[in-house]
């Protein structure tokens, strides 16, 4: 009786082994870490604006719009637009921040602590923002404790609005989380430190993105009203400033409408960047 063969098998190509590598050693989240980190400096840094808008050309009075004349006032619409694009990234970034906070004191058990950040919630939602600028201008003036200026009123104000619902986003965010998830955290007696920074936000955050993109954008659209509330040297004060003084509104407020898709469309496109991205981390 012969004995079995044994035949040879082929080797099995198997995927290269790759460590996980942490964070600060993988540079296609360093280097957008630290590019945020530097832009984010430089608007906190940067010194207000000051200076009056003031054209020195004579547009022609057939024409409309006069191109050249148009042409003419960019340099002085994209630094009015500088002002409302920073007033409204410190003011998002306040009201993200904020917004967090007020969302985890609305989930607490404590109802003194509950009831007071559901109240507050409410109220700043229900109420317009510009109420609540006319209202922060009046508490600086009333008072010499609190001293704002105007662009400050208008990062404050923004901030605070926002993250009234920014906190209603995140508390859908962390209810959209599985119930399984909790209970696992409780089974492996993971601490709450743990258990929030590891397993809920991760999974929260990434279905909150779309609703703060469309905050960020509508944040845009609302800081033009500071400028006429409290005098802030942006984009429809530029407008306004020109129409009064040349009494040519076709192309400043053209102007100004092109400044806002300026700074909207990126913002768009690097909010659906970021889901893409924390979407791919998910899977």
């Amino acid at each position: 009786m012969s004995a079995p063969t044994v035949q040879a098998t082929e080797p099995v190509d198997r995927p290269e082994f790759r460590p996980h590598r942490r964070w600060y050693r993988r540079p296609d989240v360093l280097v957008p870490m630290v590019l945020v980190t530097i832009g984010f400096s430089l608007l906190v840094g940067a010194g207000e604006v000051t200076g009056r808008y003031q054209s020195r050309f004579t547009a022609e009075r057939d024409v409309v719009p006069d191109w050249e004349y148009l042409f003419h006032l960019i340099p002085q619409m994209l630094r009015g637009l500088f002002v409302t694009a920073r007033a409204t990234v410190l003011g998002f970034t306040i009201a993200v921040v904020l917004g967090f906070l007020m969302a985890l004191a609305r989930r607490s058990r404590l109802r003194v602590v509950s009831w007071p950040a559901v109240a507050i919630i409410e109220f700043i939602r229900s109420t317009p923002i510009l109420v609540q600028l006319v209202f922060l201008q009046a508490l600086t003036r009333a008072t010499d404790v609190v001293s704002l200026s105007g662009v400050q009123i208008l990062i404050v104000g923004l901030g605070v609005h926002y993250a009234t619902y920014c906190s209603e986003g995140y508390r859908a965010g962390i209810n959209s989380v599985v119930k399984g998830q909790w209970e696992a955290a409780t089974a492996l007696n993971l601490s709450p430190w743990i258990k929030w920074t590891r397993i809920i936000i991760p999974q929260a955050v990434p279905n909150t993105l779309p609703a703060l993109g469309n905050y960020l954008i509508a944040g845009f659209k609302d800081a033009p009203i500071a400028d006429a509330v409290v005098g802030v040297s942006g984009l429809l004060f530029f407008a306004n400033t020109i129409r009064a003084e040349d009494f040519r509104p076709v192309e400043p407020y053209l102007l100004i409408g092109v400044g806002f898709l300026l700074v909207s469309l990126p913002a768009a496109w690097l909010v659906r960047r970021l889901e893409r991205r924390l979407a791919y981390e998910r899977i």
